[in-house]
């Protein structure tokens, strides 16, 4: 049990590094304890290692591969088990899984397994202590899930089924636990750099995607965690059932110019 008795417990997936490690870093700069589990061990996953080292009374790492609902499950029990509760679940975990429509069956369950029964399953096994807490949950799912690019199926495919099932776990657990999705689109991370740095040249790759966003410019993974601690707090308690897109403006064009 922790002595942070003023201190929320917020799970997050998928936090050694991206998009979950800037949520993370927002909320145990609240003064939150977080949980964060990712699929690296620890001594691979560096970022959450220097999470641990900067806040070494509220940050805590589980190497969890959330594919597995056996993992998931004695997961929530640890959390549970050593601090008592759980307040926030920010269920992030995910990767692209980009094979196109034609994709074999493997892709397809591996794709459907990590990036939507992964943020079923974590609710349910969670459930019972955000009732307690009255807690918010948390589903993290992607602008693809509003329009989205030829051969990104089926990743495109479960992120829509999120929005679905923010509805019904808003409808069949409420009030006591108050769910909301997030869908961020074309975030700032070491992975998205990836993908420019795979091009001939990045510079003019990641113009090209900058020009692409009416705000000018591509998100932030910080940016996706203040949206996070603000869905998490009673000043967004009337915000529910909903998915919120946090990409700049991208979805809102309706066909890219030929390139």
């Amino acid at each position: 049990m922790s002595n942070q008795t003023n201190s929320r417990v917020v799970i997050v997936t998928g936090a050694s590094q991206g998009i979950g490690h800037a949520i993370a870093r927002t909320f145990l700069n609240n003064g939150d304890i977080v949980v964060g589990c990712a699929f690296s061990a620890p001594e691979k996953a560096i970022q959450a290692q220097q999470l641990s080292e900067a806040f070494p009374d509220h940050f805590f790492y589980y190497p969890v591969n959330v594919s597995d609902t056996a993992q998931i499950k004695q997961f929530v029990a640890s959390v549970e088990q050593r601090f008592g509760r759980i307040d926030v679940v920010v269920s992030n975990a995910g990767k692209n899984v980009f094979k196109g429509i034609d994709c074999e069956e493997s892709d397809w369950e591996h794709n459907f397994n990590l990036n939507l029964r992964s943020h079923w399953f974590l609710a349910k096994c969670a459930r019972q202590s955000l009732q307690k807490s009255r807690g918010t949950l948390l589903l993290m799912t992607s602008n693809h899930a509003f329009s989205t690019l030829r051969g990104c199926a089926p990743y495109n495919i479960s992120k829509r089924a999120i929005l679905s099932l923010v509805q019904s776990l808003t409808i069949e657990w409420g009030p006591a636990i108050r769910t909301v999705g997030i869908a961020p689109g074309f975030i700032d991370t070491d992975g998205n750099q990836a993908w420019f740095d795979a091009h001939p040249d990045a510079r003019i790759a990641r113009e090209k995607t900058i020009q692409k966003h009416p705000v000018g410019r591509i998100g932030r993974p910080e940016e996706v965690g203040e949206l996070c601690l603000f869905l998490a707090s009673d000043k967004a308690g009337f915000i529910a059932g909903t998915t919120i897109l946090i990409d700049g403006g991208r979805s809102a064009i309706m066909q890219d110019e030929d390139e």
